[in-house]
């Protein structure tokens, strides 16, 4: 590894936080230092043989803390150029109680967001797009995969599953899905979202610029029509890193009040 370019790791005494195993208290060490500002995204660390000897522990407890912050996308590891402090990336929060396209939900922020296409094509449905979707076996499915970005940071992978009588030439879909739906009279009045954690497996990671194995959350959107017909089936992956999904939460009625006070 490269030596720290601000002499963070060189000048002064060490003293790690108390409690807990080495490496996390020089893995909270590490955190701390960024949070104030000692280092700064685009610092290197010291080899780990030099911060071993630096801090007095050995290179097994260096390399465990290094491991733990690359995992949570604090440090990132460059072959062959050495351990950095990442660059930090602006954290969005999302409602959970609107439905809105990616579109609609950056632009009301404020932020450019675009799109990488990844697929744009009609297909035959796989058995779970024929039920949910509730597709007749000579249908086609139509589906559209895109990467989200602003800048040049992603930010989610989304990929939707849609009756191709609803959307017969994918190609047509320019930046929002949903002003495309809209336009026919199919934007989805509702729907039901499942969240999960994730660790992203190599090909969302390599997409979102993450490494393997970072915390990702998975997300599957069916959307229904007014009617209660299902529009709309959508897999997304969010970096972990960058998303804070928020909902309100009310109170209900007392079961003995019958919601009187």
């Amino acid at each position: 590894m490269a030596e720290a370019s601000n002499g963070f790791f060189v000048d002064g005494p060490i003293v790690l936080p108390s409690g807990g195993p080495l490496y996390l208290q020089l893995k909270r060490w590490i955190e701390e230092a960024i949070h104030s500002g000692a280092i700064n995204p685009g610092d290197a660390l010291p080899s780990e043989r030099d911060l071993a000897t630096r801090v007095d522990v050995s290179r097994v407890t260096v390399r465990k803390a290094v491991l733990q912050l690359v995992n949570d996308g604090v440090l990132v590891q460059r072959h062959g150029s050495g351990t950095f402090v990442a660059q930090q990336t602006q954290r969005v929060e999302q409602s959970l109680s609107q439905l809105t396209s990616f579109t609609e939900d950056m632009a009301r922020r404020g932020m450019a967001v675009r799109a990488q296409w990844l697929d744009r094509g009609l297909y035959a449905p796989s058995p779970e797009e024929t039920i949910i979707l509730g597709l007749s076996s000579n249908e086609q499915v139509a589906r559209i995969a895109r990467l989200r970005l602003t800048g040049d940071t992603p930010l989610a992978i989304e990929r939707a599953s849609l009756s191709a009588r609803v959307l017969a030439n994918p190609a047509s879909i320019g930046d929002s899905l949903y002003r495309e739906l809209d336009k026919a009279g199919n934007r989805p009045s509702r729907a039901i979202q499942r969240i999960r954690a994730a660790n992203l497996g190599a090909e969302d990671a390599n997409l979102l610029q993450v490494p393997v194995g970072s915390a990702g959350l998975n997300i599957e959107r069916t959307s229904y029509l007014a009617s209660g017909r299902v529009i709309e089936f959508t897999r997304s992956i969010y970096r972990g890193d960058t998303y804070d999904f928020v909902a309100e939460l009310r109170i209900g009625d007392s079961p003995n009040t019958g919601g009187k006070p």
